[in-house]
């Protein structure tokens, strides 16, 4: 389980396709010392660690995995966005975050403010039904509160830090995010669902 509170960017150091799954090599000081096997969430995406080298660490990206999350479009040296497992002692900060993207959005418009940005981010209906205004969502791992909805899509207010430490602050219109939900939006519908 993650929490949505990026810990560090990291950057693709090497992309090799394989038979079954790509793999990716990623960089950043964050990943010294990381576990052989350890999660990783990467723009969000829950993965495992299957190499490990100083602080360069190899992760597997599967099929489904590619084609459900922008990590196909990935090319070295681009960023990402890295945070590692939450500790069952640790600090509980941001929201409830899987690392199991519901979809890609698409990024509409950037608007500075007094206060830093605002991100208008274009939704599937599918995964919109489940946003709601002031709830949370991850976009791109990160953790974010929801300012304001729309017909297709909803918008997100990026303070100075987050545009900071994030890859947000990189985004443009037409870039791809991945969007997770928060899970609790999915228990309710389903237990309303039962009780029909």
């Amino acid at each position: 389980m993650f929490t949505g509170i990026v810990e560090a960017k990291g950057r693709v150091v090497s992309i090799k396709d394989g038979e079954a799954t790509r793999r990716v090599v990623i960089t950043a000081p964050i990943l010294e010392g990381l576990a052989l096997g350890a999660s990783l969430a990467v723009d969000g995406v829950c993965l495992t660690a299957v190499e490990v080298e100083g602080a360069e660490v190899a992760v597997d990206i599967v099929p489904e995995t590619l084609s459900r999350t922008t990590l196909g479009e990935l090319k070295v040296g681009d960023e990402v966005n890295l945070e590692r497992p939450l500790r069952a002692d640790g600090r509980f900060d941001g929201h409830v975050v899987q690392g199991h993207v519901d979809g890609v959005g698409r990024v509409v418009e950037l608007q500075d403010d007094a206060d830093g940005v605002s991100l208008m981010v274009e939704a599937p209906p599918e995964i919109l039904s489940y946003i709601v205004e002031k709830g949370s969502i991850a976009v791109d791992g990160v953790s974010l509160t929801v300012s304001g909805l729309t017909d297709t899509g909803f918008s997100v207010a990026l303070v100075p830090h987050t545009l900071k430490v994030t890859t947000l602050g990189l985004r443009k219109p037409g870039d791809a995010v991945n969007l997770e939900v928060d899970i609790l939006a999915k228990y309710v519908e389903k237990l309303l669902k039962a009780g029909q």
